[in-house]
């Protein structure tokens, strides 16, 4: 190994070893495993959350185009005629 990498090696480790201590160094092993959990249940519940949120806007979407009145239709194809 270089001396160089040796160098950065050595200041990162002394870095590790100055650092603050963080919140989950001060919390017992339990208590962590609790929040992680809890963590990972919210992320989960509000990942299901926005799925359902996004097919509840494609739902309404597709209802929308489903009642779309006969001028609506036109006035659309027309629009797309004139882009041609």
């Amino acid at each position: 190994m270089s001396n160089r990498k040796k160098r950065n090696t050595v200041q990162q480790t002394a870095r590790k070893e100055n650092a603050a201590p963080t919140l989950s160094d001060s919390l017992d092993d339990d208590v962590l495993a609790k929040l992680k959990a809890a963590k990972t249940t919210l992320t989960k519940v509000a990942e299901e959350n926005e799925e359902k949120r996004q097919k509840q806007l494609k739902l309404e979407r597709e209802e929308r185009e489903k009642n779309k009145s006969f001028e609506e239709l036109l006035n659309e194809h027309e629009g797309f005629n004139s882009k041609r």
